[in-house]
């Protein structure tokens, strides 16, 4: 567990030098070539497809379910509607919700499936089931439904220490604002799929998911079987952003339609029906308020949120995590409240909290440096912490200061920021911004084991996910390091739920504590290696393959004697987690040019500097990050999944209206790093990397946009509509 000593003493001794390396992807070649295959694309023989029926409106319940046309189809397998164990949502946060013949808890909930020889006489038979429904009123406005103060659900309680109100009452500079942001979709570009079979009694799914090992459990419990018949694999995952954390409908219903029609049958979920059967980011609602004395210091920080739910769902979007330890102030009050709606689950969707969250605090702190009359980054310098501000514990590494030098010195910030509105190009108006990033850094429980062969090779084993992160890679260079094994030499296995346990994708801990179980079984690999050296495991050099103490040196194969040696490693959270306040900290700085004339904004240009502990590979690291930038300038300016309150349906459900950044809107990102290992994180000494990226980096652009026009925009995304009425004369 995470108790001293800490650091691996492999990490020290191997000589490879391959850890922190900017490596190519070792999956690479095969996702070029399209020789990975992805889960849809498994094709067992006698393989059937299948598409799913979902209800036609968001409330009431459903009267009877007439199949007669849809069977009349030749092609058409079988229509299941009243199998028990079928799902009615997505299990996220909790187990998966039960199964109900007639409450409709929200549109496209799913309620049929349709199996046949292809997927055109599937989608074709599908749209001829006819469910008939009595429809009801619905709670399809987050805006207007009451609160719930303190709902009970979710992983953040309310915090309050001292008093804000009087705080803000006393405060000679204060601000109190309220800033909005829309729903957001996890849109992977691998859809939602599964291929399932069964064996007799045990059942196999090829699933798109991001943590197999509670996916395992989540299936069990649904089919009503024993773990031990379930075996889920991932081995190559097109995406998540947290989407693919639960266990989707499609996968409960491609095993039960396999073991009804007695073969293998594969869904993926269309577009617009992925909207409806995967969860999304709820939206939120959030009041910031700041008080300061004259000179800045922050003496009350309020972040309170309203986030929606539906009623089986049991996630709260935790707004305010990322703001906990980020600033100073002595009176300090975070609290999220709840609304129930008849809609789709909300869950986990690329940093909870922190996305969304950052953007109402960093706009909020531009918008009270202004109103102090100082720079946005002298204001944020100001009231750096020196520990965590709410839990009074010690930083277990912290680097912000650091962060915020570098980036302002790549950048080009400016002691003194140009006045709003007063920098022009043409009929383009020019300005800058920035914001901070922080995401929480957690280590949670993995395994792993490494087999040294007799040839001197490494193989490492575990049911970790890569989903596009670099897994493979960053496991590879781990187990290579402190083997003293070329990249080449080092083969992965994950996504199987055969293999040990680990930790999944998900929450930015995927790397770190694998990495960790990884090192750990490494470790029991030199001490049996030391053993046959006679030297201890400290005296160890490792490097090509060989293996070096007391002035020997000899080939790994030869002290292998011919048959293979295996370690095993097990991490998990311990005293450090509990002792330290642990996050990856950053900045990022942002350049936008607005039209005067039509009100389109162009990111120009983006940096950011993070503080990520460790790298374990600066090639993977830089690219997560620079994603995370991208996806924060689509939040600020296009992405908006818009309820029709009227129906309870997403007007936009698909890529045609729901616009995410492609790569003419996004131009040369830059991701830097000051590097510190963390010895308190976990034993590889690294910090989340994947959703540190997102975080304040769609503040940055609007503060940029509102010092290039003069226009303050608090409902995200800022549109076209949002500047153009109040943009200043050319």
């Amino acid at each position: 567990m995470m108790d001293d000593p800490l650091r691996p003493s492999g990490l020290a001794q191997g000589q490879q030098q391959i850890l922190g390396r900017p490596l190519d992807r070792i999956d690479g070649p095969a996702k070029v070539a399209g020789a990975a295959i992805y889960a849809f694309e498994h094709a067992p023989d006698r393989v059937a497809v299948a598409a799913i029926v979902g209800t036609p409106v968001g409330a009431g319940r459903i009267i009877r379910i007439d199949t007669r046309a849809a069977e009349a189809i030749h092609g058409v397998v079988a229509v299941i509607t009243d199998d028990p164990r079928m799902p009615a949502g997505q299990a996220n946060s909790r187990a998966m919700p039960a199964f109900q013949t007639d409450t409709i808890f929200h549109y496209g909930q799913p309620v049929a499936i349709v199996v046949a020889e292809t997927q055109a006489i599937a989608n074709e038979a599908a749209r001829l089931v006819h469910v008939e429904v009595e429809a009801a009123p619905g709670r399809f406005d987050p805006r207007a439904q009451p609160v719930e103060a303190k709902p009970g659900i979710g992983f953040l309680p309310p915090i309050e220490i001292g008093d804000v109100d009087s705080a803000m009452a006393d405060a000679a500079v204060t601000l109190d604002a309220t800033y909005t942001t829309p729903v957001h979709f996890p849109a992977a570009l691998e859809p939602h799929a599964t291929t399932a079979w069964w064996d007799g009694d045990a059942v196999t799914l090829r699933i798109s998911n991001q943590v197999i090992g509670a996916a395992r459990n989540t299936i069990a419990q649904a089919l009503k079987v024993d773990k031990d018949k379930v075996r889920v694999l991932a081995p190559y995952v097109g995406g998540g952003f947290g989407g693919k954390t639960g266990v989707g409908a499609e996968a409960i219903l491609a095993a039960i339609a396999a073991q009804h029609v007695g073969r293998p049958v594969k869904i993926a979920l269309p577009r617009r029906q992925t909207a409806y059967m995967v969860h999304h980011r709820s939206d939120t609602v959030q009041r910031i308020r700041i008080g300061c004395d004259a000179a800045g210091h922050i003496a009350a920080m309020a972040h309170e949120s309203v986030v929606a739910q539906n009623d089986q769902g049991q996630f709260l979007e935790p707004v305010p995590f990322g703001t906990l330890p980020l600033y100073a102030g002595k009176a300090r009050r975070f609290t999220t409240g709840l609304v129930r709606v008849d809609l789709p689950e909300t869950g986990a969707v690329r940093a909870p909290g922190e996305a969304v969250g950052t953007f109402a605090v960093e706009c909020g702190m531009d918008e009270m440096a202004e109103r102090l009359g100082l720079n946005p980054l002298a204001f944020r310098r100001l009231n750096e912490p020196t520990v965590d501000p709410t839990s009074g514990k010690p930083f277990s590494t912290r680097r912000m200061l650091d962060c915020y030098d570098e980036g302002a010195r790549r950048f080009g910030w400016p002691d003194v920021l140009p006045d709003p509105a007063s920098v022009r190009d043409g009929e383009w108006l020019v300005g800058i911004g920035m914001a901070a990033a922080l995401r929480g850094n957690f280590t949670v429980k993995a395994e792993a084991r490494v087999h040294v062969t007799p040839d001197g090779r490494a193989m490492v084993e575990c049911d970790m996910t890569d989903i596009g992160t670099g897994t493979y890679t960053v496991l590879a260079q781990v187990a290579g390091e402190m083997l003293g094994l070329p990249i080449g030499r080092v083969d992965v296995r994950l996504g199987d739920t055969d293999l040990p346990p680990s930790a999944g994708s998900g929450g930015s801990f995927g790397a770190g504590s694998a990495g960790s179980a990884v090192a750990l079984a490494c470790e029991d690999i030199l001490a049996e290696l030391a053993r046959r050296m006679n030297a201890s495991p400290e005296e160890l050099r490792l490097k090509d393959g060989c293996v070096m103490a007391g002035g020997r040196q000899v080939p790994l194969a030869d002290l292998l004697r011919g048959e293979p040696l295996t370690g095993y490693g097990k991490t998990g959270p311990g005293k450090e987690s509990q002792r330290t306040s642990q996050a990856s900290h950053g900045v990022h700085f942002c350049e936008v040019a607005v039209n005067a004339v039509t009100g389109e904004v162009r990111v120009r240009r983006m940096l950011g500097v993070f503080d990520i502990g460790r790298v374990l590979n600066a090639k993977t690291a830089r690219s997560q990050l620079i994603g995370g930038m991208a996806w924060g300038i689509a939040y600020a300016l296009s992405e908006d999944a818009v309820v029709d309150t009227r129906t309870g349906t997403f007007v936009n459900p698909d890529f045609g209206e729901y616009h995410v950044a492609v790569s003419a809107d996004i131009p040369a990102l830059e991701a830097h790093f000051i590097e510190e290992i963390d010895d308190s994180a976990n034993p590889v000494g690294a910090k989340g990397v994947g959703e540190l990226g997102i975080s304040g980096a769609g503040a940055a652009v609007v503060n940029a946009i509102y010092n290039a026009t003069g226009v303050r925009v608090r409902a995200m995304p800022v549109t076209l509509d949002k500047l153009l009425a109040d943009l200043p004369p050319i």
